[in-house]
């Protein structure tokens, strides 16, 4: 009996062993996603440093499943958890969340951080964010991690056939270049030539992403950055666009999907798309009652003119239904406005989405096997 019950449970013991590398193999029908950037795809990573740049107090959160604020800036879901639901996949955790460990790894994870941008020096003011470059260190860090759990080679698979997220380029202007008058950068480059040194260093980040297994990236331009509610109550009289800010980003954004376009080129891969988010967001910013909306001038929370003073807090005005305001806070789009902007990414014309829509990039794969 001894000897019967010692078989038994060697057998069951490595039976268990099964099961556990079992519970570490990818899905074959499933795809790890990966998000770098600013507060625009950034889903709680900030809330574990020590920075001002966090959506950790309500109202944040209050449209989200569990009405709490999680670390978006925003009412509800962001860019990166409706692609997320879309695609019928759970929205990658932050990379720093505690809970991001094992099984949960293979979702891939979310490294954006409120505040950063192109340049290191962007979002100074927030004192402890996650750099780009950080950003790229932490990605690595995760293959790492994820390469103990299943191995070298399913990693590589994992990483190659990958989505990625990376939104950059805003910060560097509002939290920059035109931070404050006679800024550091604004004296150091004429607009033009700052324009052209951001797209520099932004061909290096796209090019790590590349040496580090990226095969499919969605890159978004800046949006209308004159015409957000905060420098609106900034720079506008009667609700005007800040022509200044809306001239950077109209020299910005070519510039960047060239850039996309050349590496393309240089690759002999369409592992880059752009997505033109500055038409996704004029669409509704010009015509808001064309979408549903009653404003894309006032944000729901925020106080003083236009609701774009200052951070959206529990003393904040808010609206009612957010629904109908194109804008959530002072720089950041109503979750409604978010799912205006998803449906462009995967289904957008040649306007929005070059070389192709992100829907057009997975029938590719589906066509491949």
């Amino acid at each position: 009996m001894r000897q019967s019950f010692s078989f038994s449970s060697s057998i069951f013991v490595a039976l268990l062993l099964v099961l556990g590398v079992a519970s570490i193999t990818p899905r074959a029908d499933a795809r790890a996603f990966f998000i770098f950037g600013d507060s625009l795809v950034d889903n709680g990573n900030n809330n574990y440093l020590l920075t001002s740049a966090r959506a950790d107090a309500p109202p944040y959160g209050i449209d989200y499943p569990t009405h709490r604020p999680t670390g978006r800036f925003s009412n509800g879901l962001n860019i990166p958890d409706i692609i997320s639901e879309r695609m019928g996949m759970q929205s990658p955790l932050p990379y720093l969340a505690p809970e991001n460990t094992g099984q949960q790894l293979l979702n891939g994870a979310n490294f954006a951080s409120a505040g950063v941008g192109i340049l290191n020096d962007t979002g100074f003011q927030f004192m402890n964010i996650i750099r780009i470059t950080k950003q790229l260190e932490y990605y690595q860090q995760f293959q790492t991690r994820v390469g103990s759990l299943i191995g070298e080679a399913q990693t590589t698979q994992l990483i190659n056939q990958g989505l990625v997220l990376i939104t950059l380029g805003g910060n560097d202007f509002v939290n920059n270049y035109y931070l404050v008058p006679f800024s550091a950068r604004s004296r150091q480059f004429a607009l033009p030539d700052y324009v052209r040194y951001l797209i520099s260093e932004y061909r290096k980040i796209l090019m790590r992403l590349y040496e580090l297994g990226s095969r499919k990236v969605i890159v978004t331009g800046t949006g209308p950055i004159g015409c957000v509610p905060a420098e609106l109550a900034q720079r506008s009289r009667n609700g005007e666009c800040s022509a200044e800010l809306q001239h950077a980003a109209s020299l910005f954004n070519p510039q960047l999907a060239q850039l996309i376009s050349d590496i393309n080129s240089e690759l002999g891969s369409n592992v880059f798309m752009a997505a033109n988010t500055m038409a996704m967001h004029m669409d509704f910013v010009s015509n808001p009652q064309a979408f549903g909306f009653v404003t894309s001038k006032i944000a729901c929370c925020g106080q003083g003119p236009y609701n774009g003073i200052g951070l959206c807090t529990p003393l904040s005005n808010l609206c009612p239904n957010r629904d109908i305001y194109a804008f959530w806070d002072p720089f950041h789009p109503s979750e409604r406005a978010n799912r205006i902007i998803v449906q462009q990414i995967f289904s957008g014309s040649p306007q929005y989405m070059q070389p192709m829509n992100l829907s057009a990039a997975l029938a590719m794969d589906t066509s491949r096997t």
